[in-house]
């Protein structure tokens, strides 16, 4: 992943000195577990983990140098390792296992580490999300449908919305990280044939992985999942993005980005003030997307393994997981430091429209008077058109209409703001509980420093 779209607390999962640093504590956990059982000496797993390398920057590189020679990467680190080591013990280094142990249970330790960090900051957008939502829950907006002024809704009420959706993404990725949360060191076929299974136990209860049945790698429907719960949550980032997109627009212009003091919009025209975090959310989404094909197409493998997924994964698991966590991260300043200019949405709602927000109101008290429905509906339709060619308002033509039998209070009535917007506790009350999970910690479990 470019720096640019990466923050470091995820980015460093997935650097080459985290991953054989991965790598090298599953190896020495599966020593120790040998020992536990007493197959090996004790002494010896003590004095292989005293003196293995440190994996750094050089150490990565010498791999790469042994990796020219091998064409195989866990063979050269092992070399790498055994050689640095040179002392009867690192004999045990790598002893029954198969390359695939080390990568798929190391794999899923980072991205157990990995699914903590996007929880973290999915629950800080629906936090930010729930407090917006509850502070502008009673603030008139014209809802919209077809991109055309439809009824009145409330600000709060469309960021509710989009907290319940974040919400379900939550859960979603909570899933995919309880399904991820696995390892295997089961050999060559996932026979245990040279392992015994209780080696592998120690080494993921070690790491906070549950062991699975496998066959030579752990099944890639897995993988999947934390695809597609990344891109789910990208597309909700992409719903409010575009929602404050179309609501930034000069001739609507009810919400804003926030824009800093040295901030410039266009390299050319001073006054832009352009959406620009937001366009880049939606960009993102549409990557992440693209992720989720090949990562079901890893799922069918060949017989016990082949390796047509460890191309694609070096390559869409790290970038998915970078782009994700940026991505909820940012909207998260975003909908924190939104500008909503309440006096614009209320001057769009009651005097661009031309009051045609209330358009079904009028009907209703039509056909409550007695008229026939669909002749109240062309009554309502012929005057709402004639309110826009005119450039009068809604009421205005009603009440200058022959056809329209309405006494003064029911036309207060239908073009009453408040009855239509009663009942905008509802989407209060569905918001109790959301979050509660926050006092609930996602702790990475395991962890290796590189």
């Amino acid at each position: 992943m470019i720096p640019r779209y990466s923050l470091p607390e995820m980015s460093n999962l997935f650097s080459d000195a985290a991953r054989m640093a991965r790598w090298l504590e599953v190896e020495l956990l599966a020593v120790e577990g040998w020992a536990s059982i007493g197959r090996i000496p004790e002494k010896d797993a003590f004095e292989l983990r005293h003196l293995v390398p440190a994996v750094d920057e050089e150490f990565c590189r010498s791999v790469a140098r042994r990796e020219q020679v091998t064409n195989h990467d866990v063979a050269a680190f092992v070399d790498v390792v055994q050689a640095a080591v040179a002392a009867p013990c690192a004999s045990w280094f790598h002893y029954g296992m198969t390359s695939s142990d080390v990568v798929d249970t190391a794999l899923g330790a980072t991205l157990l580490e990995a699914t903590d960090l996007l929880i973290t900051a999915l629950r800080g957008l629906r936090a930010a999300l729930k407090r917006k939502s509850i502070k502008y829950m009673h603030t008139p907006i014209a809802g919209r449908t077809h991109g055309m002024f439809a009824e009145p809704t409330t600000f709060g009420a469309k960021l509710a919305l989009l907290c319940l959706q974040v919400d379900r993404d939550v859960l979603r990725l909570r899933r995919a990280r309880e399904n991820i949360a696995v390892g295997k060191l089961s050999g060559a076929v996932g026979t245990y044939s040279n392992i015994d299974p209780r080696v592998e136990s120690y080494v993921c209860s070690r790491l906070g992985l549950v062991p699975v049945p496998a066959s030579q790698v752990v099944a890639r429907d897995r993988h999947a999942e934390v695809l597609w719960a990344c891109a789910s949550a990208a597309a909700s980032v992409e719903a409010i993005a575009t929602e404050v997109r179309l609501l930034h627009r000069s001739e609507v212009g009810e919400v804003q980005e926030s824009f800093g003091s040295g901030q410039k919009g266009s390299s050319a025209m001073p006054h832009k003030r352009n959406p620009i975090l937001s366009e880049r959310l939606c960009g993102i989404a549409r990557v992440l997307r693209g992720y989720v094909v090949p990562g079901l197409e890893d799922i069918a493998l060949w017989h016990e393994r082949d390796i047509s997924h460890s191309s694609v994964e070096r390559v869409i698991l790290p970038d998915a997981c970078q782009l994700a966590y940026y991505s909820f991260v940012k909207c998260t300043e975003l909908v924190e430091n939104l500008v909503v200019q309440e006096q614009r949405m209320m001057d769009n709602l009651m005097d661009r429209s031309l009051g045609l927000v209330f358009s079904q109101s009028v009907l209703l008290e039509l056909v409550e008077s007695g008229a026939e429905r669909n002749r109240a509906y062309r009554i309502v339709q012929r005057d709402a058109a004639l309110a826009v060619e005119r450039g009068k308002t809604f009421r205005e033509v009603l009440e200058e209409d022959g056809e329209v039998n309405l006494e003064s209070d029911s036309l207060d009535r239908a073009f009453s703001l408040e009855r239509l917007l009663l009942h905008m506790d509802r989407f209060a009350e569905a918001l109790k509980g959301i979050g509660d999970d926050d006092d609930d910690p996602v702790v990475s479990s395991g962890g290796v420093d590189a």
